[in-house]
């Protein structure tokens, strides 16, 4: 003979599955796949050149469909949902997130999943739409900000040669870069060390490197990079 707590978790299970409309069900995981196709993408445009992301995207359609999932089973039934959490409980996320920027993607992937396990579609494609604005307007306020920089130039070369290769060593910045200021200038052992902001790098680091070694007597020219994969 079943015990109550057996006939229960039939009973939850038949609730289930007369409450489960497949179509619905198959809808809400589409609608929930391609809203994360959509925030992968605004990744890829936006952060992915980054060079310290872990190119968390990846996950995304996986993890919005998981999501999707989960939320319509917790919605159906309470010990099933119950159950759901005390598995969940074992996950452990070991991987650092290196990038703030990836919790906010996160959360829009979770945001936009419950809202297509709700089916609540107009909250999904208004969320996706305020962010790409959102998006939008931050790369505009960073191309407009005139006081960021992209990097420093540190520039080292023989205290006899700097006066004359100084005009030189401007001339090639220009060609290479959109605006440049000089940070520091000093001279130590015989040797000149120059240090320079600069914004808009129009060629690759190596080339600007050996257009600097070319146009003058430079020793050592190293490009460091505030933001590395997302110079403007």
């Amino acid at each position: 003979m079943k015990s109550p707590s057996v006939f229960k978790a039939l009973e939850d299970f038949q609730q289930v599955r007369d409450h489960l409309d497949p179509s619905l069900f198959v809808l809400a995981l589409l609608t929930s796949l391609g809203a994360a196709f959509i925030a992968s993408a605004l990744y890829r445009r936006f952060y992915e050149r980054r060079g310290t992301g872990s190119q968390v995207h990846r996950a995304f359609p996986l993890l919005a469909i998981s999501i999707t999932t989960l939320f319509i089973a917790v919605q159906l039934s309470i010990p099933l949902s119950l159950g759901l959490l005390g598995a969940l409980s074992i996950i452990r996320f070991r991987t650092p997130i290196k990038e703030p920027e990836e919790v906010g993607f996160i959360m829009l992937v979770i945001a936009s999943s419950v809202s297509a396990a709700t089916f609540n579609f107009v909250f999904m494609g208004l969320l996706l739409a305020i962010a790409i604005v959102a998006l939008l307007l931050i790369q505009l306020a960073r191309r407009v900000t005139q006081h960021r920089r992209d990097g420093l130039l540190v520039l080292q070369l023989p205290d006899a040669d700097a006066a004359a290769a100084w005009p030189k060593i401007q001339d090639c910045l220009k060609q290479h870069l959109r605006k440049t200021a000089m940070e520091s200038s000093s001279s130590r052992d015989g040797v000149t060390h120059l240090q320079i902001t600069f914004t808009g790098l129009k060629t690759s680091a190596p080339e600007l490197q050996n257009a600097l070694r070319a146009a003058a007597p430079i020793q050592n020219a190293n490009v460091f990079l505030d933001r590395p994969g997302g110079l403007r």
